[in-house]
């Protein structure tokens, strides 16, 4: 029920819509009843007229054109109603999807490394559109038929006490078998929910890898994996279906057979007597009317458990712990005042999971305009720090401090306007290259977009395309090659001009050719700032000023690249394993000279 409540809760910024629906119902349902009284009336005149010839046609016939009227005003009424539901239910799913967009910008970033994205996109779709049905029943159906027969019930109660007591003993009976029923509908639906999930997170994996699937040949394995899990979502719908329709027919004969019941008494009453014609076709009309919605009332607890369940971890994600602030954009000038740009970290320890450091102590300071290089085994904490500078984590121990000012004093997007990355993996998004050379930057003019892109070596191959700004580079740039979209992700950077850059092996995946290109964009781009350089390859270091040597998560060493080169550290035995691969493959070719 606390669920339901909160899902009512949260369409309180539509409640003046709401409550214009809200009375639309009370008139209409009214109205509804009335007509059915009018009736009653119009029949006793007929009534009167063939067994006593007291009744009055032309009574009758008012009755009936105002009748006729209320049922027009009725009709104007719903078409209004239903036009206010859908568009407060259009509004309504824009406000979910917002309030859960703006939440998953303020989620800490362990929560995206451990959860599969197909998976979070499943459940945001899910959680909207049972929250919008439930909504939409909830103007449209089920306060109408509450409405209806409660309205129903105190009109029977005026007439005939009798007959609506016994009508509403059959409530409780047929409410208590919907409850059972819809309870047992909702655990089934977990189940499925979980299953779909999961599904649909593999499907967007498989779509997003379906060069790996195809190279391997996992086409079987990944349809067989599909296949089963919508067969067990189906297993667990059969028996879901058959618990409900079993307990649907049960609740429905008991309904039957009470309103049948009731009807005989009425019946009887009115050959003795006791009732009148009019009064029986009042009373069969409002069994009517309340028949409807108990019938339906299956429907009403089904769409409540499905919103109940649909909505639950669209709720589990709206509670959690937000840890970052939620600004819609980044300062565009921000990044243009610090002139010697500074990272330090004293004493810094950081842990994925309690009880293993993956840094321990940390310590080091570097100064702009300056290049320093991380280097280290892999798994030696090297993305993890860079982690921390870019505030996606806070430390678990010690401190950091950005041009002179604690972590803990400044926001995330205060930190990350101070910062441009260039990645390993191309960080592309598939719309046009002007979207994704300006992200982040909605004001950019076409002229500074071009420009960037010369910096970057970019602009010979975009001018090439036919749409050149506007051309779409496809699901993370899968149009461009790998040289190309470092050479995008660089002009972006360049655009961005922000005084700290980092950059994570931007040339390791290239070919000889596209290196070159792509390292003359880097060193434009290197001017005059603040770069870390994550380096697994030494090639990259050529451009160091200073090297920090980072081990099993503390810092090792720290020095020029050749003075390190002539010790006995870590980074001269990274430099050797690298020479001496260098050395076979040359040696293979007939290269050593």
């Amino acid at each position: 029920m606390n669920s339901i409540l909160r899902i009512i809760k949260i369409a309180r910024p539509f409640h003046k819509l709401i409550y214009i629906l809200g009375l639309l119902i009370l008139v209409s349902s009214l109205i509804d009843v009335t007509a059915s009284v009018l009736i009653k009336f119009v029949i006793d005149e007929l009534e009167k007229q063939l067994t006593s010839g007291t009744g009055s046609l032309s009574i009758a016939f008012k009755l009936l054109a105002l009748m006729f009227s209320l049922n027009v005003i009725a009709v104007i009424i719903e078409a209004i109603s239903l036009r206010i539901g859908d568009y407060t239910s259009g509004r309504i799913g824009k406000f979910l999807t917002e309030k859960f967009y703006r939440k998953i910008f303020t989620l800490s970033q362990s929560y995206f490394d451990s959860e599969i994205s197909g998976k979070i996109v499943s459940q945001l779709s899910r959680g909207i559109l049972s929250l919008k049905d439930f909504l939409g029943a909830l103007t449209n159906f089920i306060v109408p038929a509450l409405v209806q027969t409660i309205f129903s019930i105190g009109v029977l109660a005026y007439f005939n006490m009798t007959i609506a007591l016994l009508t509403f003993a059959t409530f409780p009976v047929y409410i208590f078998i919907s409850h059972i029923s819809t309870k047992k509908w909702g655990e089934y639906q977990v189940k499925r929910n979980k299953i779909e999930d999961v599904t649909r997170g593999r499907i967007q994996e498989v779509i997003s890898n379906i060069r790996l699937v195809r190279s391997y040949g996992a086409q079987n394995s990944e349809y067989s994996f599909i296949s089963d899990s919508m067969g067990n979502s189906n297993k667990i719908y059969d028996k879901q279906s058959l618990t409900y329709h079993v307990f649907n027919f049960l609740r429905n004969l008991g309904l039957e057979t009470a309103l049948i019941g009731v009807t005989f008494i009425i019946i009887r009453q009115t050959y003795l007597g006791i009732m009148t014609f009019g009064e029986l076709v009042l009373i069969i009309q409002l069994l009517n009317r309340m028949r409807r919605p108990l019938f339906a009332m299956s429907f009403i607890l089904e769409r409540v458990k499905t919103a109940e369940t649909g909505s639950k971890e669209y709720f589990e994600i709206l509670d959690l712990e937000s840890v970052e602030d939620f600004n819609l954009e980044i300062s565009p000038n921000s990044s243009k005042i610090v002139l010697k740009p500074t990272i330090e970290f004293k004493n810094v320890s950081f842990d994925y999971t309690k009880g293993k450091d993956v840094l321990q102590s940390i310590s080091f300071s570097a100064i702009g305009p300056e290049t320093v290089a991380l280097v280290g085994h892999s798994g030696a904490g090297k993305t993890t720090i860079t982690n921390l500078i870019l505030k996606f984590y806070e430390p678990t121990k010690g401190s950091l401090r950005l041009n002179g000012i604690d972590y803990s004093k400044l926001t995330h997007a205060q930190v990350r306007e101070q910062v441009s990355l260039v990645f390993q993996d191309s960080e592309l998004f598939s719309t046009t290259i002007r979207e994704n050379v300006a992200y982040g930057m909605p004001s950019a003019q076409d002229s500074d977009i071009e420009e960037a892109l010369k910096q970057a070596n970019a602009w010979e191959f975009v001018k090439k395309f036919t749409k050149k700004l506007d051309e779409q580079i496809g699901e993370r740039g899968v149009k461009l090659s790998g040289g190309q979209k470092q050479r995008i992700q660089i002009a972006r950077a360049i655009l961005a001009n922000r005084p700290i850059l980092i950059l994570d092996e931007a040339t390791s995946s290239l070919d000889a050719k596209s290196e070159k290109l792509v390292q003359n964009a880097l060193d434009i781009l290197m001017k005059d700032k603040l770069v870390l350089i994550i380096a697994h390859r030494f090639s990259t270091l050529q451009n160091a000023n200073r090297v920090i040597v980072i081990d099993k998560g503390r810092v090792v060493n720290i020095g020029q690249p050749g003075e390190l080169a002539r010790g006995k550290g870590v980074y001269a035995e990274l430099l050797r394993y690298q020479i001496e691969g260098n050395q076979k493959l040359l040696e293979k070719y007939d290269l050593s000279g």
